[in-house]
């Protein structure tokens, strides 16, 4: 029998797939294993597209590039510290009653379990009570308070060297965002790529900056509305709610859910299991599908939709490799990816996927 002859082409067009597919593999190790240098860069560059329109008006109007970028940045320091401080207190105090909630929260359950599920043991099987510690509660407290302490030191460590190191960039990354793109379009030597490289940079800079700054606005709404509903139904400490749901609100999909169990539990530990603690986590959905229904699509309009199970799916992937801060830069780097591919001849079948209806 005569041996089977295999097709060069067929066998190159095998190796070629084989290496595209080793090569997905170890990027997507890349991104995870090198986070804590690619995030705070990913960051930064993702706020350059936002931030450099602001930075470019300022240099229209005879303000140059290094000092439009210290007062642009400086204007954002300032709202975020502002929305520190209004929060800061709040925050504390959920933060100091941490290990109490914990343990409010594990009665709580326990008395759900026996409402939903009740069970009463054979009396044989009923034995005394043993002779409970001197203060069992008070020593779990303080072990977990003390866990609690040292977590909380860590992070904030590890967040303030990141977020230093995202806030230098990023002034850098502006201050010479015009030279930088010059360059890069000055590289290619082919006119009709230069000009879509070019086009596809301010697309995406469009895009993402007009992404962010409407879904800030619209979130700052729900956060705003969220904070008063919450104050009527007497949930405490309604200003920490309502930003915490404006920021979550960043993430598609998953940023309310999160929401909704956090008012949940909050609602369980204020008001005890009864039927109010659905309050606080019904007003939240009912104003989010509101703003999710009416309010979003009128504003953004078609130029920003993007299919939903894209946007889910974009969501899971950042968020497994770089956790919450993946989750809120995944609709953006979708954002940017979109605009590549619209220049792009090979991959404009990407498009037809991504595109809203």
């Amino acid at each position: 029998m005569a041996p089977i002859a295999i097709d060069p082409t067929t066998r190159r067009s095998a190796s070629t797939w084989l290496g595209r597919g080793l090569l997905f593999v170890a990027i997507v190790f890349l991104l995870e294993h090198a986070r804590p240098l690619l995030l705070p860069v990913t960051i930064a560059i993702v706020f350059t597209f936002v931030l450099a329109a602001p930075v470019r008006a300022l240099r229209r109007a005879g303000i140059h590039e290094y000092i439009g970028a210290a007062l642009v940045i400086g204007a954002v320091l300032g709202v975020a510290v502002l929305l520190l401080m209004l929060v800061a207190a709040p925050a504390a105090a959920w933060w100091s009653r941490a290990p109490l909630i914990v343990h409010e929260l594990i009665e709580a359950l326990q008395g759900w379990r026996d409402v939903l599920f009740p069970y009463a043991p054979p009396a044989s099987l009923v034995r005394a009570p043993a002779a409970p510690p001197l203060d069992p509660l008070g020593e779990r407290i303080a072990s977990e308070g003390w866990i609690f302490t040292r977590l909380a030191i860590g992070e904030t460590i590890s967040f303030a060297l990141s977020a230093s190191a995202t806030v230098i960039l990023l002034y850098f990354l502006l201050a010479s965002e015009r030279w930088l793109v010059m360059r890069t379009v000055a590289v290619v030597r082919r006119p009709r790529a230069r000009a879509l490289i070019l086009a596809g940079v301010r697309q995406a800079q469009r895009d993402i900056g007009l992404f962010i700054s409407t879904m800030s606005l619209v979130n700052v709404a729900l956060g705003v509305a969220t904070g008063l509903a919450l104050w009527a139904i007497g949930l405490p400490n309604p200003v920490l709610w309502g930003t915490t749901a404006a920021v979550l609100a960043f993430i598609p999909y998953l940023g309310p859910l999160l929401i909704t169990l956090l008012l949940l539990l909050a609602g369980s530990v204020t008001f005890g299991t009864g039927v109010a603690m659905l309050g606080p986590p019904a007003a939240f959905l009912l104003l989010h599908g509101i703003e999710a229904n009416f309010l979003s699509p009128m504003i953004m309009g078609h130029r920003l939709r993007l299919r939903p199970v894209f946007v889910f799916l974009t969501v899971m992937v950042w968020g497994w490799l770089w956790g919450i801060a993946g989750a809120f830069l995944a609709v953006p780097l979708l954002l940017a990816l979109r605009a590549f591919c619209k220049r792009t001849r090979t991959l404009r079948l990407v498009c037809v996927y991504l595109e809203g209806d």
